[in-house]
């Protein structure tokens, strides 16, 4: 018997969490299908041999790049919680000019059809729902915000606040990065997180990080109305004769065909996942894919312009936890070349390098473990470009194909050179080398993390798969809910404008049931803030 529920979300991610999440107090049934199962609570999640080099944890198998036909292992995961179980917790809000048209050195990347002012008020819940650290004001380019970050800035430990002092003497505004850890200085006996090394990339083997399941997921099933399905891999969205509406959503569920029926579908399967799924359940009335009458379903795929440089600090780095410092002088400009006129990129502290890493990375290396002791990791991010001809597309057997054209290389050479002009000004080594597991140096098309922009959202159906409810223009019950409907990239992570976002579209399915505004009734979260004055037990 094919079973009825009032909601079904497609993927318990950061988008698809939070739509559960917050539609869990309105009571309405709500069905989670999760195509991965719960991710294994064991050592290894902490191992770096058994995550970078045996790929203990990776079950996405294998995609195809277009360009030449080469099978590659995509950095995705399917587990509960998607990919933000391996994340690095980084929650930026996108730059109030991010918005706009942005002229780069390879072209435009085009204006939202909503503003910053609309998302603002999403991005405060969200930034309360994930626990974000951080400071106001830090930060030169920050947006405005209703008040102070959740919980206060995550400490720099000695080298890293030697680098922030560092930087600030080369001219530059170092900030702290806002970022999701469930890390309680002022109580650390009752801290989830430890400040451990084994965080950025690495699942939390003590669910220390703000993870879509910590999060989201595990607070709304305790409402006896929400329901987690997992091993449940969606195949298909039928539409009722008219095509107008999902009448279907048809699951593989352990090899065994499982049919489902919701008033409202929402899709949060990821850029790739979630585009591949609507062209899979091409139709007659949707022959090109459901939905695609446009012809931009799968297109404008962005991955961001991501790289790793370990540089090595004249000193030792005894920092386990780095994460902590971010710059983004460069964002919009390059402060040492007032005739450069376009955007560069930001730049973040990463993951510390270990020294089975570093061995793994650089084989012939005379003593992984003494550069292990003397790295410090950085990230950098440069926007790429929506391009038309970057897109999503699956076979009869709904395999995936990517293809892919970088864009905007000068900026990212820049940004790089930029970084390394400044090694001796942060007592560092000239020699770099480019981390080439989890940075790939500029990651490859395999660093699909941050995939972004293939069912894009706008007021025109001809131009936009979604509208600006990011409900499908041709599906009237058919919502996408993750990073699917970014008409741009930025040069910031995307995470906390999904989780915002996913607001956004819970408080119009809520409004269409005729339930209004739930946001966060009876969620419990993991922890409170330590109230000002309160004295410590």
């Amino acid at each position: 018997m094919t079973e009825h529920v009032d909601v079904i979300v497609i993927g318990s991610g950061a988008g698809g969490g939070a739509v559960t999440w917050a539609l869990a107090p309105t009571g309405k049934k709500i069905l989670v299908l999760e195509r991965g199962d719960y991710l294994r609570r064991e050592i290894q999640n902490w191992d770096p041999q058994a995550l970078w080099a045996d790929q203990r944890y990776h079950n996405s198998g294998t995609w195809t790049d277009g360009a030449d036909g080469r099978r590659f292992a995509p950095k995705q995961h399917y587990y509960v919680g998607g990919n933000t179980k391996f994340y690095g917790a980084i929650l930026y809000r996108f730059r109030e000019r991010d918005f706009g048209a942005v002229q780069h050195v390879d072209g435009v990347s085009p204006a939202w059809p909503i503003s910053y002012t609309d998302l603002a008020p999403y991005y405060d819940r969200a930034e309360q729902l994930y626990q974000v650290h951080g400071t106001r004001g830090e930060d030169p380019d920050d947006p405005p915000a209703k008040g102070p970050y959740p919980w206060p800035a995550i400490s720099d430990e000695p080298r890293i606040a030697q680098l922030r002092a560092d930087l600030t003497a080369a001219g530059l505004h170092p900030f702290s990065l806002p970022n999701g850890i469930l890390l309680d200085e002022s109580r650390p006996h009752l801290s989830a997180c430890i400040r451990c090394s084994t965080c950025d990339g690495f699942p939390c083997l003590v669910n220390g990080k703000a993870d879509a399941q910590v999060m989201t997921v595990e607070p709304a099933l305790r409402h006896p109305n929400v329901t987690l399905r997992t091993r449940a891999r969606v195949m298909r969205l039928e539409t009722d004769p008219s095509g107008r509406s999902v009448s279907r959503v048809v699951v593989d569920r352990d090899g065994r065909r499982e049919e489902y029926t919701a008033d409202v579908v929402v899709l949060a399967a990821g850029a790739i996942n979630s585009a591949a799924l609507l062209l899979a359940s091409a139709s007659d009335r949707h022959p090109d894919g459901l939905g695609n009458g446009s012809g931009h379903v799968g297109r404008h795929l962005m991955l961001h312009n991501n790289s790793g440089l370990v540089a090595f600090s004249t000193t030792p780095n005894p920092t386990r936890f780095q994460k902590t410092l971010g710059v983004n002088d460069f964002y919009w400009s390059d402060p040492f070349d007032p005739d450069w006129e376009y955007p560069v990129g930001s730049i973040q502290m990463n993951g510390k390098s270990d020294a089975v890493l570093i061995g793994f990375d650089v084989p012939d290396a005379r003593d992984p473990a003494d550069l292990a002791r003397h790295s410090i990791d950085f990230w950098l991010t440069t926007e790429d470009l929506p391009l038309d001809e970057n897109r999503v597309t699956v076979d009869r057997d709904g395999a995936i194909t990517l293809r892919y054209t970088r864009t905007n290389a000068a900026e990212v050479s820049r940004l790089r050179r930029r970084l390394q002009d400044l090694l001796d000004s942060i007592r560092c080594e000239q020699d770099v080398y480019e981390n080439r597991q989890y940075a790939g140096g500029q990651l490859g098309l395999g660093g699909v993390a941050h995939q972004n922009g293939t069912i894009r959202f706008g007021p025109d159906p001809a131009t936009a798969p979604l509208d600006l409810a990011c409900r499908m223009h041709e599906v009237d019950n058919l919502y996408v809910a993750d990073s699917s409907f970014f008409v741009s990239s930025t040069a910031v992570n995307p995470t906390l404008t999904i989780i915002a976002n996913a607001l956004r579209v819970a408080d119009e399915i809520a409004a269409r049931l005729g339930v209004g505004h739930m946001a966060s009734a009876g969620l419990p979260t993991p922890r409170q803030p330590d109230p000002a004055g309160s004295p410590v037990r």
